[in-house]
């Protein structure tokens, strides 16, 4: 995770963290929802549901659009492209060292036969 990346920040994961914010996530990953949408599905009030949204969108999760006197929420990609690119890095790191030992331990075997 970069300092200069600004699809993936600490604000990101920060806001992910809370469960309910988690799951809002989970249900907008189907489509954009109002916020009565949301809070009614959760099962919890829509001013809380509220409060959820606007950290969301403050962290550049979301994106809100307005429809008549209706707000509808929906995920934008890139925060989550990032964080995808951030946790590939990890894996790329453990394929390598799994490599490493792998060689390592052919290199043991074939000094043991030998």
């Amino acid at each position: 995770m970069s300092r200069n990346d600004p699809g993936m920040t600490m604000m990101t994961l920060s806001a992910l963290g809370e469960p309910n914010r988690m799951r809002i996530v989970e249900l907008l990953r189907d489509g954009p929802l109002t916020v009565g949408d949301i809070a009614d599905r959760l099962g919890i009030r829509q001013p809380q549901a509220s409060k959820h949204l606007k950290v969301l969108s403050d962290s550049g999760i979301l994106v809100v659009k307005a429809e008549g006197n209706r707000r509808f929420y929906r995920l934008k990609p890139d925060p989550f492209q990032a964080l995808d690119a951030w946790v590939k890095s990890f894996q790329r790191l453990s394929e390598e060292r799994m490599d490493n030992l792998e060689a390592y331990l052919r290199k043991v075997q074939n000094t043991e036969q030998a």
